[in-house]
Parts: structure tokens; sequence; C-alpha cells
């Protein structure tokens, strides 16, 4: 084949494909055009119904959220429910690791929860919560020892420039020897809160909390209708409370401890049980503590201002004088000891001078041994008399006259 039928053939071709590619982008084109008009129509359909369904909701009688939740109140460490006639109290239960046990105490505790359901006189509901660990206040508790202890460090220094001043060596290097342990508990100790602080931006630490929940209903009392609505939410608490304790006391058994929720850690279980994913971000003690419930907001009384000014100097004070008690002591006590170790010499020099008056008439052997005898009773005994001793030529000036 020639050269020219083969360019003949080529040119056909690319005919033949510009003709499509055409006919596509028109097709296309048409395609988009009936595409928006759709829309358009579906869009005046919706403004329509949606100004239909505006209609209908602005005669509806619209009722507060209050009304589909599954609680009246909390209050007094119980939860209302019902219109006062049920009232639940939580326990929060922590258990034993059953895996580590040995198999005494494997069967030992599945026979105290076998106890522990045969003494149920009434129904309890378990639940269990998974939630994130929330290692905020762990940290916080951890900065805020952390910065006790520097306190500390901080009064030792000063001690220690104080008893330097002194030149008591003995007081210093105790005081330096407990500034060193402080130091090493200090650096362990914001070692172990930065570890903490680096843990909690893994978002999969979980933790998941057991409860008994014991509920309590006011036909139970009986005819209620003669009770305020105090009365008989104290008589409900008092009921609860004694069941509540039963079910704890019947879990000890069991090596299962429990607690009773106070008010805010109910609050706080039903916020993370209807607010899931808020309640990561969102805690409900930090809005409480920034007083997020409350109409508006104060600062401190100045009274309290005031006592604390006034506790953080008497705690300066109280210091300063301790620091200075603690090397006046130690002074004193030095010099105590030097006038009794005095006073024991002057004791053991007149009872010497006392045998040294009959050393004629006693051998060597028996003086010898007399003397260390002295010695040995002048340091055993404690009852060193404080004042002076008198000088013994006196008393032998006395010994002197009663023989004349």
């Amino acid at each position: 084949m020639s050269p020219v039928n083969i360019l003949n053939i080529i040119l056909v071709i690319l005919v033949f494909v510009i003709a499509g590619l055409v006919l596509l982008y028109f097709y296309i084109g048409y395609r988009n055009k009936n595409k928006t008009k759709e829309e358009i129509k579906l869009a005046e359909k919706k403004g329509k119904s949606s100004e239909y369904t505006s209609s209908v909701q602005a005669n509806l009688p619209r009722e507060s959220i209050l009304k589909f939740m599954e609680f009246d109140e909390i209050k007094d460490n119980m939860i209302v429910r019902k219109n006062r006639t049920q009232y639940v109290m939580v326990v929060q239960c922590q258990g034993v690791n059953y895996d580590l046990l040995s198999e005494k105490e494997k069967i030992a505790v599945e026979e105290g929860f076998v106890q522990f359901l045969n003494t149920l006189r009434f129904q309890i509901q378990l639940y269990v919560q998974t939630r994130s660990l929330n290692l905020k206040d762990i940290i916080e508790g951890y900065r805020d020892r952390v910065k006790e202890i520097q306190k500390d460090v901080e009064q030792i220094r000063a001690k220690i420039r104080e008893v330097s001043d002194s030149g008591n060596l003995q007081l210093l290097e105790k005081l330096r020897f407990e500034e060193r342990r402080k130091v090493n508990i200090l650096e362990y100790g914001a070692d172990v809160s930065e570890y903490i602080a680096r843990m909690s931006l893994n978002k999969n630490v979980l933790q998941q909390k057991t409860y008994v929940i014991i509920s309590y209903y006011s036909s139970e009392l009986g005819n209620v209708s003669n009770y305020s609505k105090e009365e008989i939410d104290n008589m409900c608490f008092s009921e609860l409370y004694t069941r509540t304790q039963s079910i704890i006391k019947s879990l000890a058994s069991c090596e299962v401890s429990g607690r009773i929720l106070n008010s805010e850690e109910l609050a706080e279980l039903l916020y993370v049980a209807y607010n899931r994913d808020d309640s990561e971000l969102l805690q409900i003690s930090k809005a409480l503590d920034a007083q997020y419930d409350a109409l508006y907001s104060t600062s401190k009384d100045v009274l309290e201002k005031k006592k604390a000014m006034l506790d953080k100097e008497m705690e300066e004070k109280a210091v300063e004088i301790a620091t200075k008690s603690l090397v006046t002591a130690d002074e004193k006590l030095e010099q105590e000891k030097k006038m009794k170790e005095k006073r024991k010499k002057q004791l053991e020099k007149k009872a010497i001078e006392l045998i040294d008056e009959y050393k004629d008439d006693m051998s060597k052997e028996l003086y010898d041994t007399t003397i260390e005898e002295v010695k040995k009773e002048v340091n055993k005994d404690e009852n060193i008399p404080d004042e002076k001793v008198e000088e013994p030529k006196k008393r032998r000036g006395r010994k002197k006259n009663s023989e004349k």
C-alpha cells in the first residue's frame, strides 16, 4: 500500500473522531440544561412546601424540652421522676480484678455474689457507662501537689539561710538533707505530671464504670395525699437511703465496694448519657465551677480575701518563729549538754579528792579500782545536781574544827 493511501485512511479516521466529539459536546450541554430546569422546578416546589410546613408549625402548640426528659429534677442525691412518684439513687461500684485471684478467692467472691442476689427484696438495675478517661483533673491534682512541695522547698531554703548565719553545722546538715529529699520528690512529681499530660493527648483512653440503680416509689408509703412535697421527699429519701446502704453492705461480701453518687455526680452521669459527643469537650464539672448555671457571677468576698491574706502572713510569721525557736532550742540543748559535762567533771573531781584523803590507808590496787568505779558511777548517774560543788578545802577545814 502506498503512503498516499495510508494518509487518506488516517485523515478519514480523524474526521470521524472530530465529528463524534462535536456530537458528544452538544449532547452534554443539552442534558445539563434540562437538569437545571428540573432543579429550579424542585426548588420552587420545596419553597411552597416549606411555607406550608412553617404555617402548620406556627399553629402547633410548643412544649418545653423538659417534658421529653425522663426525670423531673435532681435533689438530695436523688433523681426525682414521674411527678414525684419515683425516686432513684445510684451506687457506683468499684470491682476487684477477678482474673488475678486464686481459686479459693474466686469461689469466695462467687459465693458472696450469690448471697447478694439472695438478699435482694426489691428491684435493681445495672448500668454500665463507657466514657473517655478525663485526665485533666488528675493532672491538675498533681500540679497542685507539686506547687505545695515547691513551697516546702522554699521554706526549707529560708531556714537554711537563717541557720547558716548562726553557725550550727549539725542543724544545717539536717536541713540540707531534707532539702535534697524534697527536691527529689519535686522532680519526680513534675515528671509524672508531664507524662500524664502527654497521655491525655491520646483520645482512645476509655474508662468503664458500673452503677447499681435503686428505686423507691412513693406509693409504697401508702396514702400520701395528706403530706406536703417536702415531707414526701424526706420520707422517700430515708427509705431509699436504707435500701442503698443494704445494697452497699451486700456488695462488700463479694469484694465490691460502692458509694452513693452526690447530686453533682448524678448530673454528670445524666449529662454524659444524653450528650455522648459533647461530654468530652464540655464537662459539666467545669461548667458548674464557672457558674454557668447562675444568673450572674461574682468575685470572692472582701472578707475572704482579707482572711486569705492574713492566713498567708500568719504562715510566713509562723515559719520565721519556728526557725528561730528551733535554732534557740538547739543552742540551749547544746549549752545544757556542756554544762552537764562540766558538772560531771566537777563531781568526779570532788569524789576523787575525798578518796585521796584516805589514800594512805588503802592499797594501790584498792585505790585504782575505787577511782575507776567513781568514774563509772559519775557517767551513769543522770541526776546531776545543778548547784556548784563546794570546794574540798572548806570541808576539810570544817572536819578539823570538829576534831578540835
